[in-house]
């Protein structure tokens, strides 16, 4: 295979089935193909004649599929508000598997541990391509070679961006909506199975070629507020259940009690107080991660002693970001992701809890995206090297084991970056000379905080000033490495083949970086 180097030197194939991969050339490159693509001819054909109301209620699954008329090869999504509780991304593909169909490339905006019931057709060919976030043991068989065809992991806002532009073909977009009308107009906010926003849907129901809403509850029209708009859908189906909303809850989504995890938290809102990020008005992102629940609840403490609210909170909603917007320490949340059914319930009552969508907040060619204002981003990481380069998608060992979510968009976006992270895990250094896998580049990093201390990136000299003056633990990145290094050793590097498993893709759809098959698989 022939391959070439990006500018961060990252080795990247020069093309991946006959489509030529673009390198990497920075963070804030424009590389726009000239607007968003038109929507599909297919969908635009199909407009109900004048004065018919239009339902869209199909008898079964199998009444769907006849009329979808799906082939070997075709494209559909799925996207994952309903994460561990999904049941529809399975009950799909079992059902197009039982129809004999093969070759048929998933398009999720993440996948989640409940979907490793798609390994057996991942082994017999019938999906032999996912273009999204894979978790767990998916993204492990990926590392080892089992999915046939290059796979791509894009965050979310360079997800939304491909599939306006065009480099994502949807034939399909399977919507599974816990609320919606027989017209199609749907939400996530009401029902047995409420998760909260549905947004991560909306570029799938406006471009691909035909959109079902799938919906354990039908209600008469209109369904209100309508996240799915149904004048993007062609067919409705009632079904049982689209899964369980009580799971949307993880180990991942909860307050840490680690001693180590809830020093960095600390140490995270002093920095925040500290260098002058914490004042009336300002903005910030913190994720569902229990060191992000921590500096979060760690951070309310100190807005309320020197009597600061923040003008917004953006990305998942927890039950954390709820107390706080009820408190009135928040203006207003806006959410991508319920995380917990506190939020849901938020969401669903009260008017300052705003939901909202991936070009809104984080899309790469919006005219200004939620991102933009954030003051402050807390994000996490799996590696971080002394040039603040991050790695999110696989561990030290090579394996591919999360998705990139908001993480690439928020930091690019955001007035400061902090990652946040112990120094090591399991006795793994989480400070490299050089990440394993390179998903966010240190361009856009301005601070690590790890519980051994803080490292600023050189080029925020007004943050390091202001930390070293509130006397912060600060350390050169380099300096950190050395001190762990000294506890876990150097742990050897994974080997690798030439063949690749995955794409990397920046939010503008260049490769920042490859995974490559492991030697020995």
């Amino acid at each position: 295979m022939e391959w070439t180097t990006n500018t961060l030197g990252r080795k990247i194939p020069v093309d991946i089935g006959g489509k030529t991969c673009a390198p990497f050339q920075g963070a804030f490159i424009d590389r726009r193909k000239g607007g968003p693509k038109a929507l599909s001819p297919e969908r635009t054909s199909q407009a109900a004649p004048l004065r018919q109301k239009p339902d869209k209620r199909v008898a079964d699954w199998d009444d769907l599929f006849d009329r979808l008329d799906l082939r070997d090869g075709a494209s559909i999504s799925f996207h994952h508000h309903l994460r561990n509780g999904d049941k529809i991304v399975n009950e799909v593909v079992a059902r197009l598997a039982a129809r004999g169909l093969r070759d048929l490339t998933i398009v999720p905006t993440a996948l989640f541990p409940v979907h490793d019931a798609l390994l057996p057709y991942i082994r017999e060919g019938v999906v032999t391509k996912i273009e999204g976030s894979m978790n767990g043991a998916i993204g492990a068989a990926c590392s080892r070679g089992e999915i046939r065809r290059t796979c791509v992991l894009r965050s979310h806002g360079g997800r939304q961006r491909a599939i306006q532009e065009g480099d994502i073909s949807i034939d399909v977009a399977f919507i599974a909506a816990p609320a919606a009308d027989p017209y199609g107009n749907a939400n996530g906010l009401f029902g047995p199975s409420a998760c909260g926003p549905l947004g991560y849907a909306k570029p799938d129901s406006e471009y691909a070629g035909k959109v079902v809403v799938i919906t354990d509850n039908l209600v008469p029209y209109p369904c209100a507020p309508w996240s799915i708009h149904g004048a993007n859908v062609d067919y409705v189906l009632k079904v049982e259940s689209i899964g369980d909303s009580s799971k949307i809850v993880s180990g991942t989504t909860q307050l840490t009690r680690s001693p180590t995890q809830l020093r960095i938290a600390q140490l995270a809102a002093r920095f925040i107080e500290a260098t002058g990020l914490m004042k009336d008005g300002f903005s910030f992102q913190a994720g569902a991660g229990g060191i992000s629940l921590a500096a979060t609840v760690f951070l309310a403490e100190r807005m309320r002693r020197a009597g600061v609210k923040a003008s917004f909170a953006h990305g998942g909603a927890t039950s954390v970001l709820v107390d706080l917007l009820e408190e009135g320490l928040l203006g207003s949340i806006v959410d991508l992701q319920s995380f917990d059914l506190d939020a849901v319930r938020s969401c669903a009552r009260n008017p300052r809890h705003i939901e909202s969508d991936p070009y809104a907040s984080y899309g790469p060619h919006a005219r200004g995206c939620v991102a933009n204002m954030l003051d402050v981003a807390l994000m996490g990481a799996t590696e971080i090297d002394i040039g603040f380069n991050v790695n999110v998608v696989t561990h030290s060992d090579g394996v591919l084991l999360h998705g990139i979510g908001g993480h690439s968009d928020a930091c690019a976006s955001a007035g400061c970056t902090i990652i946040t992270a112990p120094s090591f895990r399991k006795r793994i250094p989480i400070i490299r000379e050089q990440v394993t896998t390179l998903t966010c580049p240190g361009e856009v990093i301005d601070v690590l905080i790890t519980e051994r201390g803080i490292a600023v990136n050189p080029k925020r000299e007004d943050l390091l000033w202001k930390a070293k003056k509130a006397d912060l633990p600060c350390k050169e990145i380099s300096q950190l490495m050395r001190e762990v290094l000294t506890i876990t050793g150097t742990p050897a590097s994974p080997r690798f083949t030439d063949r690749p498993v995955a794409l990397i893709e920046w939010r503008d759809g260049s490769i920042i970086d490859t995974v490559w098959l492991l030697e020995g698989e």
